[in-house]
């Protein structure tokens, strides 16, 4: 996370460096990504860069927790507007407002393509760590909603689903990213394929 000075910084200067730092990593894999870049771009000294950050994962972190606060800001007021669905309508509306996210803010969409794409596991797992606990709380909130309203099995462990759908969502967006590609208008069959196995479950109807 970045240091007590980047916080210190004009406004003005904060956006510049963020900016400059989102334009790396949208062109850029995080290994190929360049410190000398981004201190270029934002018009800043590299001794300066090193006043606000430890390194390069350090701003790499910062720029995805600022792209998950933008999402969730965006999602959060979506949903306030959605009361008459359901919990299952209500969720793939949300992976609609993620679809609609990308496409308003493409920067920060490839981004999250790049990252999907990452082929170091180790930093994968851990970057995913850190950002998984707004998600699961936020679906938390869903859930228990959800049961209120008689929608979910009141007995749902909403800790362990929440958990479950998080990672359904990222392995959603894998599949698609290294199956199918990135562009979004073909992602929602996908979401309502994963939605259907979670609401009527694996087994044949028929049997």
């Amino acid at each position: 996370m970045p240091k007590p000075t980047f916080f210190n910084l004009p406004e003005e200067k904060r956006i510049r460096v963020v900016d400059a730092a989102i334009d790396e990593f949208a062109n850029n894999s995080f290994q190929t990504a360049g410190v000398n870049r981004i201190v270029d771009n934002a018009g800043i000294a590299k001794g300066s860069f090193y006043q606000y950050f430890n390194d390069k994962e350090d701003v790499f972190r910062y720029i995805l927790e600022v792209t998950g606060e933008r999402k969730l800001k965006y999602l959060t007021e979506m949903v306030a507007n959605l009361e008459k669905y359901d919990f299952f309508d209500l969720m793939k509306e949300l992976f609609a407002g993620g679809i609609r996210f990308a496409m308003e803010n493409p920067k920060l969409a490839a981004i999250g393509n790049r990252f999907i794409k990452e082929t170091d596991p180790l930093f994968k797992e851990k970057i995913l760590g850190e950002m998984a606990p707004k998600s699961n709380l936020f679906l938390e909130q869903m859930m228990e909603k959800g049961i209120a309203k008689g929608e979910l099995d009141p007995h749902l462990d909403v800790r362990f689903s929440a958990y479950l759908l998080t990672n359904i969502s990222i392995s959603i967006s894998e599949y698609y990213q290294f199956h199918v590609g990135d562009d979004y208008q073909h992602f929602l069959p996908y979401v309502d394929k994963a939605l259907a196995m979670l609401k009527h479950g694996m087994k044949n109807p028929q049997t």
